[in-house]
């Protein structure tokens, strides 16, 4: 297998990168920050010697900043290689010793790092699970939670043994959902509240104790900063067993070396995305909303996905009748375009997204769905390129569809 050669910076230049969904580029200024602790201050933070004192302070610093960005204290975040894993920490470690049933209330538009996981709980623990249907916009009802918690079974429901889990805001169509509603519901019922805010971290004002979470899952590299760093939080009383075990790092609930350098660079990365949070989300929301017009109005039998105003900043997600998404990703990439048809976690799955299925798309257009997130570099420029491209890689993949054909002979008729 040959070698892929690096892209050029002339090549690099001219692509469009609008896949921040999926990961976004390390900003300088968190990767100046972390290479004193890559080449200098390379020490365990964990010994005890003069030479670990500085990543020692370091850890400090960065997990006290995560701490106010999200309103919570310092000793109640814990670091981990990412969201994923806490999101597994969370639904398979909570309340794990108790004597009770374990009952897990999650939505079906959840990522798979929650479903999977849920999954897992329901096969090797005998958990009673529950699943949310989110509305065609994907909002997820806190009445419906609201059922959920009176049912027979769960009209007995403690902190001890009943966690609800859902997203901040979805990875893949964008809708942000009414955290503080559904929690306010899981706590009147004695339940525990984790929420996914892989997406929504430093992109969208949180406050822990505003929206009452109990645990809460973020990472690094979603807001220009580096891979393989996240958070857990962890309210101060809320009981949950060790997911990684080993040393006594972490307090003793999640053990590994601390990684100080990505720990660092998700620090600064956190301090200015909130310095930046309302300049960016103006800029983001206005490109957002042209790029969303101008392909609703120039590209027929288009579908926007996802509550137009409830929704992230810089997410939009179409379906476009009549065509494949793998095709139109592949095309648009030739163009030198960056997008995805999904979650980049399930991008080598040919299944449609199981999120646009739950807000009720039929297969064949949820197979033609096409993800754009974009960042603060993003522009009007890139947008209107971007829109040209979709328009002509559209109608090219319409005139070889059978289905279009069709289509076209039966509304001429």
């Amino acid at each position: 297998m040959r070698d892929v050669p690096f892209l050029s910076e002339d090549e690099m230049s001219r692509y469009i990168y609008a896949d921040n969904a999926a990961t976004t580029k390390l900003d300088i200024d968190a990767f100046e920050a972390m290479k004193p602790y890559l080449l200098d201050d390379f020490g365990n933070a964990s010994q005890p010697y003069f030479f670990s004192k500085r990543p020692k302070m370091a850890i400090r610093k960065a997990r006290k900043t995560i701490a106010e960005c999200i309103g919570a204290e310092p000793e109640e975040i814990y670091f981990t290689s990412g969201g994923s894993e806490s999101d597994n920490w969370a639904i398979k470690r909570f309340a794990l010793s108790s004597t009770d049933i374990r009952h897990i209330i999650t939505s079906n538009i959840e990522h798979h790092a929650v479903l999977h996981s849920v999954e897992s709980e329901r096969k090797y623990s005998n958990a009673d699970i529950f699943y949310l249907n989110a509305d065609e916009k994907g909002m997820v009802s806190p009445e419906e939670l609201k059922k959920v918690l009176t049912r027979p079974r769960d009209a007995i429901a403690t902190c001890e043994s009943t966690l609800v889990s859902v997203m901040l805001a979805n990875n893949e169509i964008g809708t942000i959902q009414p955290i503080a509603e559904l929690s306010k519901v899981a706590r009147e019922y004695g339940a525990r509240f984790h929420t996914d805010a892989v997406q929504a971290y430093g992109h969208v004002p949180i406050n822990v104790d505003e929206c009452h979470i109990d645990m809460l899952s973020a990472s690094g590299h979603k807001i220009n900063g580096p891979k393989g760093i996240g958070i857990m939080y962890l309210r101060n009383g809320v009981q949950i067993e060790s997911f990684v075990h080993g040393g006594a790092q972490e307090r003793g609930k999640r053990a590994g070396t601390h990684n100080t350098p990505g720990i660092v660079g998700f620090g600064r990365a956190t301090t200015l995305a909130k310095e930046k949070m309302e300049e960016r989300t103006k800029k983001e929301v206005e490109l957002r909303d042209y790029l969303i017009k101008r392909v609703l109005d120039e590209v027929p039998y288009t579908k926007l996905n996802g509550d137009k105003v409830k929704r992230l900043p810089n997410n939009v997600n179409f379906s476009f009748r009549f065509i494949e998404g793998e095709s139109l990703l592949i095309m648009l990439d030739q163009k030198g375009i960056c997008a995805s048809s999904g979650s980049a976690c399930t991008s080598g799955s040919l299944d449609p997204s199981h999120v646009l299925l739950a807000i009720g798309l039929p297969h064949e257009i949820a197979h033609g769905s096409l993800r754009l997130t974009l960042s603060d570099e993003t522009t009007k420029e890139e947008i209107d390129y971007t829109v040209e491209a979709i328009k002509t890689v559209v109608e090219r993949l319409r005139s070889m569809s059978p289905l279009y054909e069709d289509f076209v002979k039966k509304n001429k008729q």
